[in-house]
């Protein structure tokens, strides 16, 4: 008996120590993960319950130059509701459901009643506390939210979950949406001017603690350290938000007349090189719509084509290699360089025809012939003045993406032909963006100073201006001052008398040259049906204010040339910017409550100080020697300038009376004829061109 006794009890101290050394063991334990690896742990647990989330800024506004928004940060809500918790009773719950699932069908009509309520009772079930009910609910939705059952009883009490973001707006839709840019979600980035001034825009992040919910989610917890978000600055655009509509409803029309695939349209300020309005369209296949979805302008590189003629001119005058007047023979409309045919757009008359015409008529075959005889022995020096006028150097826009220039040079003997020299003439084997050649124009038109065009013009934040961009140049003079007033007058004759006849206005002067360029096929050579119509110029010519250029890509109606396709375009936008820039033309002073001083448009300075002085008109000189001027308004008095009459070179005598245009053209040796009466509209010899002795010179008069 006691042999069994002892044996239990062995067995029973057995057990005890055995669960003595456990339990001291778990204890040991217990006081190491205490005071040793308990901070550790504490930290861990909470850096998976508990994370800093970064709070978006709201991105700042880009505006027109006027302050109209063109993009904006609008507010959105993200609604979620706590449905797991003790907030709310299951006797209200079931109580109210059923009308709060009705309600939200109703506001947001994504989703059945019977939807919802499925929803919404299969969350109470599983304890969701963050129940997303909407992604993106408008300001004026999470109004009538709040009045709906149980979420009207807000967020302690209804569970009513929200959580404020921001969505990129355009209030004017497809109007410059390419420029003004987007996000790019797929590569994370912003295009644009979303993107160029990104830095901006995007303003400074927050910092919010969340704390990890059920289901993986997070809610958002009170704690000191919470950083507030700063907005975003404002940028102020160059863009006239009126002309720019103007001109893509002009694309729009005449892309769809002539259905082209895709076309452009900039407008550009002369003095400072502001954008002031530029459309990109593209057709779109999936919908047969044009979108602005590809910024053809600045990012696609074409072959010019009759319009790079000013650039091959601008060399061979700048070079004294030509006379305007002197004559070439086009024969039939075409020659052969090296076996390679090159044929004019038609026959001029009986072939032979002056240099001024050569271009005016956009004769490839003149203007080739000009180029080849003056640079077949040294093709360099020609190419080297193409990149003397800063041809062959991208613009630096800020935006991701322009489009290189590419202008070949004899060094290169893998490109460079037998052919290169009289096709590169005439705007082939070459090419620039459209927004580059319409920098080149501009350039002629600012007396030979190549401005950078530019889209930003000011930062603002909270309505202050901070910062603001000025004019950059790129080039202080692509040419001397006697070749820019040389192309200068090509370039209205073109107009006057040339391919583009049909922008001839007799309220205000236009100054351009059409261009239609076959598109090469990549490896296959030009196509016959595949065209780019193109017409870039500026305006007024007599004291050029704006600038523009249209191309239209691969039109494929009946019309394709570049004065019957893009130059309307051009005249449309001109039109209005003519008919509302008071600045352009001579302002009605009586009408402003100011003096009204009339102006003699130019005229012997003598005589019209007597005539102004007689009427006590203030007269402002700037050069009281010169003998002819030119007047123009400076507030309340006449500003007189000089007007340069140089020996052996034809001057302007646009707006003169009659009187003095017969003295100064008769004094150089030129027989003089009159139509009409009053002062002088146009002239037929050409302003600048060399004076011939005895040449008859026609002055066309007009009382208007």
């Amino acid at each position: 008996m006691k042999d069994i006794k002892k044996d239990i009890l062995w067995r029973v101290y057995l057990v005890y120590l055995g669960i003595l050394f456990f339990g001291i063991i778990i204890i040991g334990k217990v006081v190491y993960i205490q005071f040793y690896e308990g901070n550790a742990l504490i930290k861990k647990a909470r850096q998976q319950e508990l994370k800093y989330f970064n709070i978006e800024a709201v991105r700042g506004n880009i505006c027109a130059s006027d302050g109209s928004l063109l993009a904006t940060s609008v507010p959105v809500f993200e609604i979620r509701m706590d449905v797991g918790s003790n907030l709310i009773s299951d006797e209200f719950f079931n109580e109210k459901v059923d009308s709060l699932a009705y309600c939200l069908s109703k506001l947001f009509k994504n989703k059945s009643k019977k939807e919802y309520l499925s929803d919404l009772k299969n969350a109470r079930k599983k304890g969701n506390r963050y129940f997303r009910l909407k992604r993106k609910v408008k300001y004026e939705q999470l109004k009538e939210l709040r009045t709906f059952p149980i979420l009207r009883l807000g967020k302690y009490r209804g569970g009513l979950i929200v959580i404020p973001k921001t969505i990129r707006k355009m209030p004017f839709k497809e109007l410059a949406k390419r420029t003004i840019g987007y996000e790019n979600k797929k590569e994370n980035l912003f295009v644009g001017l979303e993107g160029a001034y990104s830095e901006y825009l995007e303003g400074k992040k927050g910092k919010q603690l969340r704390q990890r919910i059920c289901n993986g989610d997070w809610k958002p917890i009170q704690d000191e350290n919470e950083i507030e978000p700063q907005n975003g600055k404002d940028i102020i655009t160059t863009i006239d938000i009126n002309i720019q509509d103007v001109a893509g409803n002009a694309l729009l029309e005449h892309l769809k007349e002539h259905k082209a695939f895709q076309g452009c349209a900039i407008l550009m300020e002369v003095e400072t090189g502001y954008i002031k309005a530029i459309a990109n369209l593209q057709y779109d296949s999936s919908d047969n719509k044009y979108k602005e979805s590809y910024n053809y302008a600045f990012a696609e590189n074409v072959e010019p084509g009759s319009t790079f003629k000013l650039a091959s001119m601008i060399a061979v005058i700048e070079d004294k290699k030509v006379n305007l007047s002197d004559t070439i023979d086009t024969g039939d409309g075409w020659i052969v360089y090296y076996n390679r045919t090159m044929r004019d757009a038609r026959k001029i008359r009986d072939g032979k025809i002056t240099c001024r015409e050569a271009f005016e008529k956009s004769s490839n075959v003149g203007v080739s012939m000009i180029i080849w005889d003056a640079y077949k022995k040294n093709p360099e020096k020609f190419v080297e003045h193409l990149y003397d006028m800063s041809l062959n150097k991208p613009l630096g826009i800020e935006f991701q993406g322009e489009g290189h220039p590419f202008i070949k040079h004899p060094k290169d003997k893998k490109i460079w032909y037998g052919t290169t020299l009289p096709w590169m003439s005439v705007g082939y084997e070459i090419s620039l963006t459209p927004l580059q050649i319409l920098t080149f124009y501009n350039a002629v038109a600012n007396g030979g100073k190549m401005v950078k065009p530019m889209f930003v013009k000011e930062i603002r934040q909270t309505g202050k201006t901070i910062k603001t961009f000025k004019p950059v140049v790129i080039n202080k003079s692509i040419c001397s001052t006697r070749t820019i007033d040389t192309v200068q007058s090509l370039l209205e004759g073109v107009v006057e008398r040339g391919t583009a006849k049909s922008l001839n206005n007799s309220i205000y002067k236009i100054a351009g040259k059409t261009g239609t360029a076959q598109i090469a096929n990549k490896n296959k050579g030009y196509s016959k049906g595949f065209y780019n119509a193109s017409f870039v110029g500026y305006f007024p010519a007599d004291d050029p204010k704006y600038s523009c250029i249209v191309v239209v890509n691969k039109p494929s109606g009946e019309k394709y040339y570049g004065s019957s396709v893009a130059a309307p375009v051009f005249k449309e936008i001109a039109d209005k910017v003519y008919a509302t820039q008071l600045d352009i033309h001579q302002q009605n002073e009586e009408e402003q409550g100011e003096i009204y001083i009339p102006l003699v448009a130019a005229g012997n300075q003598s005589d019209l100080q007597k005539f102004y002085q007689t009427f006590d008109f203030p007269i402002d000189t700037l050069s009281s020697t010169a003998e002819w001027v030119v007047t123009s308004r400076n507030n309340n008095s006449v500003k007189f300038g000089k007007r340069r009459i140089k020996p052996e070179i034809v001057p302007n005598v646009y707006g003169m009376s009659a009187k003095d245009a017969i003295y100064i053209l008769e004094n150089l040796g030129m027989r003089t004829k009159l139509r009409g009466k009053g002062i002088v509209k146009n002239q037929s010899v050409k302003a600048g061109s060399k004076v011939r002795k005895g040449t008859e010179i026609t002055l066309n008069l007009s009382t208007i």
